[in-house]
């Protein structure tokens, strides 16, 4: 009992030495997606789009504590890219520079854990099953964290967090994100994430089409002014015969996704319920069923409507239009323009996209200290920022124009729902899409074919 009261004291003056440290700082507060993706695409997600904007810390007070010592201790940090920052921008440096200031004020040392995503898993798990976490703060998918927190294998937010964290007051360098089971895990920092329907402005031009930005000002995106758009923009130009101008391009399973968010629908909602059954769920579906088999619209490089790469498609500067996302623009021949994607019938106007990869940091059962680490984690954010707006430097190398990252900004980032049937085991996601898009079946056949497997595979994680 003794030995528990003495840790506890040195704990609260821990607690209190790092709150008088840090300060809060007047950080922009937005949703963070990370764009960071499923498969193949989260191997391509990069870290938080935009980083941290931070515009000054408060003053110290006169009398502060003398830091603990942590005595040379490493606090690891993983992720399936280079979570450290690269320093090449102003507040990647200034990140940095604050990282050095905690290092030595603290005597530890910060270690950077890069892991191949096909093997991020399963090391996750097994290290920490063991007793051994890998590191300390571990990013993840939220979708894929569903199971590990079936298993207790991350700590609660509530474990580890103090009441003057600037997480459980104005959250402008971390911010609490999406419960799972009703309980907080998972926080991250401020961030852009513009999961949206890109389109090839140079093409625009050239074809003497709408622009998508024309019809979503005047209030007039929606499913058939999209379809329309396409259809307008799929052709023969050169009169040979074969048609060398498309109107959309993408992997069919995220147009599902993303379509069934814009209208109001889930194929599993954020409480773990079933969401596909959903009329708006079974529109949507049909809606893309028509894209995909009868419109005749879509480029499919691959052959294969199912496959991950058609997300590149539009890259190849002959398709007007496809659902995609900011990590992936960076390396265009033409420019590129965004809008929200189009609302369905029956969007209530405020989400529209499913946000498919959702990175979070966690802190891992068996961490020593987690109050220790996850405060000094915060306070690595605590600098100041340079950037007129959350993202500045990320958004302008995707965008050439201020109305392409107002749009993105004020009516695409923040806007998504948390898509969670990928991290659910032995949810039959992909065979449904296989028999809509692959083998034309009826949705609401399909949809009832699947649904005891969809509910057995839900009952499991509850």
């Amino acid at each position: 009992m003794k030995k528990m009261k003495v840790l506890s004291l040195l704990l609260v003056a821990v607690m209190l030495v790092l709150a008088a440290c840090g300060g809060g700082g007047n950080k922009s507060s937005n949703e963070s997606g990370g764009s960071a993706n499923s498969g193949t695409e989260a191997e391509n997600s990069g870290s938080n789009n935009g980083g941290s904007a931070n515009n000054g810390s408060s003053e110290q007070p006169a009398d502060e504590p003398e830091p603990i010592d942590l005595g040379g201790r490493t606090i690891r940090v993983a992720a399936w890219w280079d979570p450290k920052p690269a320093g090449n921008t102003v507040d990647e440096q200034a990140r940095l520079d604050k990282i050095a200031e905690l290092e030595q004020k603290f005597n530890f040392t910060f270690e950077w854990i890069n892991i191949p995503f096909e093997e991020y898993m399963d090391k996750l798990t097994t290290s920490t099953l063991a007793g051994e976490p890998f590191a300390d703060i571990a990013i993840m998918e939220v979708k894929r964290a569903i199971p590990v927190v079936k298993q207790g294998l991350v700590l609660p937010l509530s474990e580890f967090t103090a009441a003057t964290d600037d997480i459980n007051n104005e959250q402008r360098l971390m911010r609490k994100l999406t419960p799972i089971g009703g309980v907080e895990y998972a926080f991250g920092e401020p961030g852009v994430s513009i999961v949206g329907m890109y389109y090839n402005r140079d093409l625009v031009k050239r074809l003497g089409v709408k622009d998508p930005q024309e019809l979503y000002n005047a209030g007039e995106w929606n499913w058939e002014a999209f379809l329309q758009l396409a259809k307008d923009a799929t052709r023969d130009t050169d009169n040979d015969g074969t048609l060398d101008t498309f109107g959309y391009a993408g992997w069919a399973a995220d147009a599902a996704r993303h379509f069934g968010a814009a209208n109001g629908a889930l194929f599993v909602n954020e409480d773990l319920t079933l969401g596909m059954t959903d009329p708006k769920m079974i529109e949507a579906l049909e809606f893309v069923n028509r894209l995909y088999n009868v419109e005749n619209v879509v480029k499919v490089k691959t052959g294969n409507k199912m496959d991950w790469n058609e997300t590149n498609t539009f890259k190849d500067g002959d398709v007007l239009m496809s659902i995609n996302y900011d990590w992936n623009m960076g390396d265009l021949t033409f420019e590129v323009g965004v809008v929200p994607n189009p609302a369905g019938p029956q969007s209530d106007g405020k989400t529209t996209y499913a946000n498919t990869a959702q990175n979070a940091w966690f802190i891992l059962k068996g961490v020593k200290d987690p109050q220790i680490v996850y405060s000094i984690f915060e306070k690595s954010f605590d600098f100041e920022s340079t950037a007129e707006y959350l993202g500045q430097d990320w958004l302008e190398s995707r965008f050439k124009t201020q109305e392409d990252i107002d749009m993105a900004l004020q009516h695409i980032n923040g806007t998504g729902r948390l898509s969670l049937e990928e991290g659910i085991p032995d949810f039959p996601f992909y065979a449904i899409m296989d028999e809509i898009i692959m083998q034309n079946q009826s949705v609401s056949a399909t949809i009832e074919k699947y649904r005891p497997d969809a509910e057995a595979a839900l009952e499991k994680v509850r």
